[in-house]
């Protein structure tokens, strides 16, 4: 998937937008400040998953979002998305 694909969704741009405010947060965060539904942000992160844009860390039952800053495509992101 590249950039162009990624910038297709209006969703996936919201959680996007969330992890870059925020580097790290939960999953409630992230349907909270996106303002999607449980099931599309789950969508849309295993699709960021399989781009390796961002990574999941699992505490218990929590999960921990996190951007991938190490991955090209981020900065690129970042830097298209400031507001």
């Amino acid at each position: 998937m590249g950039i162009e694909d990624i910038l297709t969704s209006k969703g996936r741009i919201r959680v996007i937008k969330v992890l870059l405010k925020y580097g790290a947060t939960n999953i409630n965060t992230l349907i909270r400040e996106s303002g999607l539904t449980h099931r599309l942000v789950n969508k849309y992160i295993t699709e960021l998953k399989e781009e390796n844009l961002v990574t999941e860390r699992r505490y218990g039952r929590l999960r921990v979002i996190e951007i991938n800053y190490q991955n090209p495509k981020v900065s690129m992101l970042k830097m298209l998305l400031e507001e």
